[in-house]
């Protein structure tokens, strides 16, 4: 009996060692999603609640998946728009797993389905982007539209292809990127989140053509400027002139007319003085004859009874 016993006790101990070495049992986390494979074939639902799940031991392996969010960054591709304008579109997404099985099944695990998200994202990026202009792409609106022209209606120099109009814009080409993902993915059980575009750019050559025309454009810009600064400047100038000798003309005029009264008063005084010494007014006369006529080379010629000769008498 007490051998009996000991088989028994061996046994149970043995059957403890047997599922401790062979784990029947497993944990969910939160945020997780498992499938049950038995010899490399899944069996039953995937397993999405949080918890403690069993296994066959030896047997069934767990193959564990994410619940949550995943993230999907494309690389910079080369695409040509409807209006042959040549980009590099850098583009990214966010995706789910939403059936394990389907997902194990088609495409195994996270890497073959990023490399599946790359030709499916890629291909919807492409077929939308080259049935689009390129206005299309980096602008979302029509806003910038009126205020370019508000200041076109103000004379200020706008460039002519800044003043397109959106017709679709940026952020319906995303969306229509996302409805042509979201069609391909669930064969794959998985469901895009959403699409966005990262960054736009010219390729090289595009690029240089681009900066070329910027620059030909505001040297353009400046030289209209100038052009228009050097009209303000003549403007301004011929102004100047023409206050300049309105200044000088009033000037000149009120010097003539104070010169006039001055030359009028003086004349008044001579006669007021004349009249009270006449006399004194022919001496004056004859005085500045003899200045205005004569000098020290003169010699003068003149009769005894000559009138200007009176008062050369009168000096003996």
């Amino acid at each position: 009996k007490m051998s009996k016993n000991r088989i028994v006790s061996f046994v149970i101990l043995f059957l403890i060692f047997l599922l401790w070495v062979s784990n029947p049992f497993f944990v969910l986390n939160e945020g997780r999603q498992a499938i049950i494979t038995q010899f490399g074939k899944p069996i039953g639902r995937p397993i999405t609640e949080a918890g403690l799940h069993f296994k066959v031991p030896f047997v069934q392996k767990v193959r564990y998946f994410e619940k949550r969010t995943l993230e999907w960054d494309g690389y910079p591709t080369q695409i040509p728009t409807r209006d042959k304008k040549y980009l590099l579109v850098d583009s990214t997404a966010r995706w789910k797993i939403v059936d394990a099985l389907k997902f194990y099944q088609s495409v195994h695990d996270e890497r073959g389905a990023q490399a599946r998200l790359d030709d499916t994202i890629d291909s919807a990026v492409r077929d939308v982007i080259t049935s689009q202009n390129l206005i299309e792409i980096v602008r979302n609106s029509n806003r910038i539209v009126s205020e370019l022209e508000r200041l076109k209606a103000e004379d200020k120099f706008i460039e002519e292809s800044a003043l397109g109009k959106v017709e679709t814009g940026r952020e319906e080409v995303t969306r229509k990127i996302l409805e042509i993902a979201r069609t391909l993915t669930p064969q794959y059980g998985i469901e895009v989140i959403d699409v966005r575009i990262k960054r736009v750019n010219y390729i090289e050559e595009v690029r240089e053509k681009v900066y070329e025309r910027m620059i030909a454009e505001r040297k353009r810009a400046a030289e209209m400027y100038r052009s228009e600064g050097r009209g303000v400047k003549a403007e301004v100038e011929g102004k100047t002139q023409k206050e300049l000798k309105r200044i000088i003309s009033g000037a000149y005029r009120a010097a003539q007319e104070i010169k006039g009264e001055a030359d009028a008063k003086a004349t008044d005084i001579y006669a007021e003085s004349f009249n009270k010494g006449p006399e004194f007014y022919t001496f004056l006369k004859t005085l500045e004859t003899y200045r205005k006529t004569t000098d020290k080379n003169t010699i003068i010629i003149l009769s005894t009874d000559s009138e200007i000769y009176k008062f050369l008498k009168g000096t003996k």
